[in-house]
């Protein structure tokens, strides 16, 4: 089965949780009806991407890299790639390469969230399938080239620079608004 075909099952089945991600999952899927392209980058103007919410061991911090090109604090992700099984093999991919640390657990196959955000990449949106993963309380981190800096920062106190959909992405993980 291929990645397409994968990233069609996942969506199909899962069960949003709210009207908003529920519209957001429809999109998605008619992003995926236009053919195999739409889970890599060359799927123009919009395209699936996959990332990651890494999460300590407790729960209590987030694992964030400072992006180079957007010049914010955000989960690591990005564009799938020849060899990816599906969509959570991506984000855990992109999550090992952008952090630098290799032993982090994927929580469940389900995605976590949906986003659909403007896309540094020079197309008009990224349709951002999320995942949720664990690492060891304490893991070390490297940055890579993708990235000014790697920090696992407090879920109560996020960076300033951060995505804007952070707290909402925690919110839907953790269940209650950390504060900013």
């Amino acid at each position: 089965m291929s990645l397409h075909d994968r990233a069609v099952g996942a969506l199909a089945s899962w069960p949003a949780p709210d009207g908003a991600q529920e519209a957001l999952r429809r999109e998605f899927l008619a992003c995926l009806a236009t053919g195999p392209a739409s889970v890599c980058r060359a799927g123009s103007p919009d395209h699936l991407t996959a990332s990651a919410l890494v999460l300590d061991a407790s729960r209590t911090h987030v694992l964030l890299v400072l992006h180079k090109k957007v010049r914010l604090w955000l989960q690591p992700g990005g564009h799938c790639e020849v060899g990816d099984t599906d969509l959570s093999a991506a984000a855990l991919r992109e999550a090992v390469e952008e952090t630098g640390v290799p032993d982090l657990q994927l929580v469940g196959t389900d995605p976590v969230h949906l986003d659909r955000h403007a896309a540094p990449c020079g197309e008009r949106f990224h349709l951002d399938v999320r995942y949720l993963l664990t690492a060891a309380d304490g893991a070390a981190t490297a940055i890579s080239d993708e990235s000014d800096d790697v920090r696992w920062w407090p879920v109560e106190a996020l960076p300033e620079q951060s995505g804007s959909d952070l707290p909402e992405l925690l919110r839907a993980v953790l269940g209650a608004a950390p504060q900013a």
